[in-house]
């Protein structure tokens, strides 16, 4: 077993989650989502953790292995204390690229005191302004003479530090007060290579519909629960709007200078990919200034859509809208196509098989038919996530046809199902009808922003399903030890 890689007296807390059963003998849960077994001390640690809540406890000695493999399964998240950080402002190095109006990027640097900052001018048209404003807030300034993008914007401004940690900005950000000192105390753990705050719409200046709507839904916010940032969890990126970073976890060459958008999504993969836990902390709020303009709204999440082909160059199969069990995408197909007895019939002998699988390990079978369930549910709504966007003509065509086809109007209701209930919880200001058009446009707009990319690249496993393999989805903590930090 490796040792606690957590700081001492650091409280940690049970993610939402996280189900126990048979007393704390297994739980189920963590990112990815799996069943594990737990030991006697991890057993203990998760009934406490349980019962204490959101607040947290700080584990024992004895519990401090079990505790380090939650922290790293994602199955528990730390509560860090300020004490911890072990690091101050003077340790970090702001970046802030910037290209275009100037009135952003005054109100960002207002903001941000206390810190060195470095203004990265991308090329913006009026550079003797974002000079000026950059001398008026102490701020260092290098620039370019073309527009290179937010990538290579970012790694100009690395090139140009030398602290122990950096910060990204985008110049239409405004920090909170202490944001840096909140989200430093996650860096004493030495697996930590950056953490992410959360980002909430600033009022929009213009009350537009579209700011209405961003302040509900932005596509920045990563919503208020705490999570551990891995592909095929819930969080599988965070936006570098804000973010704070290590400098020796970031890869050789920094950002993808010929990524224009998608670039912050591919360094973290990379980062992830070398070893190294990244954290999401929305306890630690930055504002970000929204696109009242409808036009800008729409073309910016088309443009978010063309990351897809690129970044499945980069990183094969990992755009895919949605991973699939072989098993419940026949089910589907069977109740779609009007079978419904044929895709209980498949899905019954997918549950038997898994739940065989659980009891041939010796562990409960009524544990493997719940992991299938799940499943199934999880499949149903990434399927009907991809119908609305990036297969979003079959999804609209199935809506156009489904008096006359039993198909389309299963495919409708796998679609529209899902989104009606959203609307349904929203609080959206500007009325739920509105909401759910904007809604439409938004998917509708980066799926076409995906399939214009993989058809581009050609690269169309970007925009088509994965299927994963059928297996046991049961871990067992001790046969899993919590990986070391990487070596920097």
């Amino acid at each position: 077993m490796s040792a606690s890689h957590l700081p001492p007296d650091w409280p940690i807390a049970l993610d939402q989650s996280v189900r126990l059963w048979l007393g704390g003998r297994y739980a189920s849960g963590g990112a990815p989502w799996a069943v594990m077994e737990l030991g006697a001390a991890a057993s203990g640690l998760a009934r406490r953790l349980e019962a204490v809540g959101a607040g947290g406890l700080v584990p024992d000695a004895a519990e401090a292995t079990a505790a380090d493999e939650f922290v790293h399964r994602g199955m528990a998240h730390p509560v860090p204390q300020p004490a911890a950080a072990g690091a101050g402002l003077a340790d970090v190095t702001v970046i802030v690229p910037c290209h275009g109006e100037a009135a952003p990027l005054a109100r960002c640097l207002a903001a941000l005191r206390g810190p060195d900052v470095v203004v990265v001018d991308d090329g913006s048209p009026d550079p003797q302004e974002i000079a000026r404003i950059a001398a008026d807030h102490g701020a260092r300034l290098v620039r370019h003479d073309a527009n290179l993008g937010p990538g290579a914007a970012r790694n100009t401004g690395l090139a140009h530090t030398a602290t122990t940690y950096v910060a990204f900005v985008d110049a239409d950000c405004v920090v909170t007060p202490g944001w840096i000192e909140a989200l430093l105390p996650h860096l004493a753990d030495p697996r930590v290579a950056a953490v992410g705050p959360r980002i909430r719409p600033v009022p929009a200046r213009r009350p537009t519909a579209v700011a209405h709507h961003d302040a509900v839904r932005s596509a920045l916010d990563m919503g208020p629960v705490p999570r551990i940032v891995r592909y095929g969890s819930p969080l599988g990126f965070l936006p570098t709007a804000a973010l704070l970073v290590r400098r020796s976890a970031l890869p050789v060459g920094g950002f993808a200078p010929d990524l224009r958008v998608g670039e912050d999504v591919d360094l973290l993969w990379r980062i992830i990919a070398a070893g190294w836990h990244v954290r999401y902390e929305p306890r630690v709020i930055v504002g970000h200034e929204v696109r009242a303009d409808f036009g800008a709204w729409a073309r910016r999440r088309f443009a978010y859509g063309t990351s897809a082909g690129p970044l499945d160059r980069r990183h094969p199969g990992r755009p895919a809208p949605a991973e699939l069990s072989g098993w419940n995408l026949m089910a589907l197909a069977c109740w779609a196509a009007g079978r419904p007895r044929l895709a209980a019939a498949v899905f019954a002998t997918s549950l038997g098989l898994l739940a065989r699988e659980f009891r041939a390990a010796r562990r409960p079978g009524w544990l493997g038919a719940y992991a299938g369930l799940k499943g199934l549910a999880s499949d149903a709504a990434m399927a009907g996530a991809g119908l609305r966007r990036e297969w979003w003509p079959v999804g609209w065509a199935a809506v156009a046809f489904a008096r006359r086809c039993r198909l389309a109007r299963a495919l409708a209701v796998c679609a529209l199902a899902p989104a009606a209930w959203e609307v349904l919880r929203s609080s959206a200001p500007h009325g739920r009808l509105r909401y759910a058009g904007l809604r439409i446009v938004e998917e509708v707009a980066y799926g076409s922003g995906a399939l214009v990319s993989a058809a581009v690249s050609r690269r169309w496993r970007a925009v088509l399903p994965r299927l994963r393999p059928w297996g046991l989805r049961l871990q067992a903590r001790r046969k899993r030890p919590a990986p070391s930090p990487p070596t920097t």
